[in-house]
């Protein structure tokens, strides 16, 4: 795993802890942690140094204690002092005597010390910051699920804030507002933080330094992870240059040995090159990471234009309402991104789209829909005892043994890797195998649960480029920030009981949902500010009322004739994104780009009709703004 590696921690750092999965991450946590001893080498610390692991082998601590209980335990000593006091006001019911008195008076002294009385306060604001309800909090921790155990092991760990947290894979068990709520905790921790992630906007927004684990080493870059690809960029350019210069010098040594070697008159200066040889240190060649799609994906029936149409339907479980009588349709090439806080239904509308939910209401599926399925849980149904490319021939696809060991590529599964049995693979090796078996399906519709989850940086990567090639529709489900902002072209989320939709990416999504807050907080200001004004003796009554403005006719006609316009654009829309995709086909063909005239008109229109399509979108907006602004 690590040969001569070296790190410093020092205090307040935070660092993120990135490579390849099987390369050590976890390992080098248990060796910081003392679960694990170095061959060779000292790991030290300072006295007063504590620390706190959160780990998977949490997930199956089990208690009839209540999560909030469990969190206390924290504050070891507070609990341990408070239990004291409950014994000595017990024996004062009894037996009230100055000596109890004088020691309830030494532990009440001490309990404040430890600021006991606060204690329970700062628990249920962390529990409740990464996602649990106020009713929760006494509900024993044995009936939530591993993913709601490990959140409850973190507020522990946090609240005891130990001089170096660490934390492997935290975003796994979180949704979207409570990575930014631990984001916004991580930031402003007192304490060094080491936290392995494969989540690139939770290392950018948390992070200061990354430590690469390769080649048996810790690289350290000073900065987050944007930094990170930057530099290492530049750093690998480096080390290219340097690997290729040593190489030629190499060839000229050697060539000078194989010529001379024979040769009486020059045997003092051939030993002296051999010497040389031997005491060179070896510049390592680059080893691009950086893998490369090359399968196509394609499926033998095309689907209709609606996927799945949901008409008028509700979905309750009890008192609890999930969706009420709302409507929403999945149209042929939608890239849907579900996303929300745990809790919200995701699970239950993903469901309800796979038609294994009861509801009220409609569900009408499309012409032609093949639909293929990935979730976490499908890991279990690999057949352990194949071999990789078995289990993918078993797929049913048809596809050649040429063609799976090219897909198998794709995912890093490369020369005799494709004959490893599933029950050696890792977790993150079972979820490439799993999602290389759902791309190989032909389904023209995917849904897909929090697929990115146990996958390092090059899978994640590999999966956003099949997706993005990928000509079907698909649902994800997913709180990776990035990985959504990649593959999805419209946002679906779950709000008043209605399915609400996006038309764009989540960085759009994003800026949108921050204007409305922001438009939110100015209405509540001039709300407040108009109350005031009515105190004010202006000579105001305090009756007058607000009278909401309507449409006149003119108004009406107008926005009759946006909506209109919207329409025809939308058309226009269509169509330039029809030619756009005409031409990128052309541009792969060898009849195009083996012949420069041909090539050039090609790209030319190509530009034009994407420039085409950008004032489309954007006349498209303008028009749908102003829409708005009349509703």
């Amino acid at each position: 795993m690590f040969d001569n590696a070296s790190l410093h921690i020092k205090p307040k750092d935070k660092i993120g802890l990135i490579g390849l999965n099987g390369k050590g991450k976890s390992t080098l946590l248990r060796l910081i942690d003392g679960e694990y001893l170095p061959d060779n080498g000292v790991i030290s610390k300072s006295k007063k140094c504590t620390l706190g692991f959160l780990n998977q082998d949490l997930l199956s601590y089990q208690t009839e204690d209540s999560i909030l209980t469990v969190a206390m335990e924290a504050f070891v000593e507070a609990v341990d002092v408070q239990k004291k006091m409950d014994a000595v006001l017990k024996q004062m019911e009894e037996d009230y005597k100055d000596s109890l008195v004088n020691k309830l008076t030494k532990l009440q002294e001490r309990f404040e010390a430890l600021d006991g009385y606060s204690n329970q306060a700062k628990a249920e604001e962390i529990l409740e910051g990464i996602g649990f309800k106020t009713a929760d909090l006494h509900r024993p921790l044995k009936e939530f699920s591993g993913g709601w155990r490990m959140r409850v092991m973190l507020a522990k760990l946090l609240l005891e804030k130990p001089s170096l947290l660490m934390l492997d894979e935290p975003t796994n068990h979180l949704d979207l507002p409570s990575i930014e709520w631990i984001e916004s905790y991580l930031r402003s921790y007192e304490g060094a933080v080491i936290v392995v992630s494969h989540d690139r906007e939770f290392l950018n927004n948390t992070i200061g330094k990354i430590v690469e684990v390769t080649g048996s080493q810790l690289i350290d870059y000073e900065g987050n992870y944007n930094f990170y690809l930057q530099e290492k960029a530049l750093r690998s350019e480096l080390q290219k240059n340097a690997f290729e210069n040593q190489q030629q010098k190499i060839k000229q040594t050697e060539k000078f040995i194989e010529r001379f070697k024979a040769k009486a008159t020059k045997a003092r200066q051939v030993q002296s090159r051999v010497k040389s040889l031997d005491r060179m240190d070896k510049v390592e060649d680059i080893v691009e990471d950086n893998s490369a799609i090359n399968f196509k994906f394609k499926f033998q029936q095309k689907s209709g234009r609606f996927i799945i149409s949901l008409n008028d339907i509700s979905k309750s479980f009890g008192d609890l309402t999930i969706l009420k009588n709302t409507t929403a349709a999945i149209e042929r090439g939608d890239k849907i991104a579900l996303i929300g806080a745990n809790g919200k239904g995701k699970s239950t509308l993903l469901r309800i789209i796979a038609g294994t939910e009861p509801i009220e209401g409609e569900h009408e599926p499309g012409y032609n829909v093949i639909t293929g399925f990935f979730a976490q849980h499908q890991l279990e149904s690999l057949k352990v005892d194949n071999e990789i490319l078995e289990e993918l021939k078993q797929a049913g696809s048809n596809k050649t043994e040429l063609e799976l060991r090219q897909l198998l590529g794709c995912f890093l599964f490369s020369n005799d890797d494709v004959f490893k049995k599933i029950k050696v693979l890792s977790g993150g090796e079972k979820s490439r195998v799993a999602l290389a078996k759902t791309l190989i399906s032909e389904a023209n519709f995917l849904m897909l649960d929090e697929p990115t989850n146990h996958l390092d940086f090059i899978s994640e990567n590999i999966l956003i480029q099949a997706l993005q090639q990928y000509e079907g529709s698909f649902v994800v489900v997913s709180h990776n920030r990035h990985f959504v902002n990649s593959v999805a072209n419209k946002i679906w989320y779950i709000e008043d009981e209605q399915i609400k939709v996006y038309p764009g990416t989540y960085d759009e999504y994003e800026y949108w949902r921050s204007q409305q807050s922001d438009a939110t907080s100015s209405s509540a200001k001039a709300s407040e500010s108009s109350k005031k004004a009515a105190n004010l003796p202006a000579g105001k009554t305090g009756k007058e009322k607000a009278v909401k403005p309507r449409h006149n006719d003119e108004q009406e006609k107008q926005l009759k004739t946006l909506k209109q316009q919207l329409k025809k654009i939308e058309a226009e829309i269509e169509k330039q994104e029809a030619e756009k995709k005409r031409l990128e086909e052309d541009l792969t063909k060898p009849k195009v780009y083996n012949n420069p005239r041909t090539l050039t008109d090609t790209n030319k229109a190509y530009k034009t009709s994407e420039e085409a399509l950008n004032n489309a979108n954007q006349e498209w907006e303008k028009i749908a703004e102003q829409i708005d602004g009349m509703g």
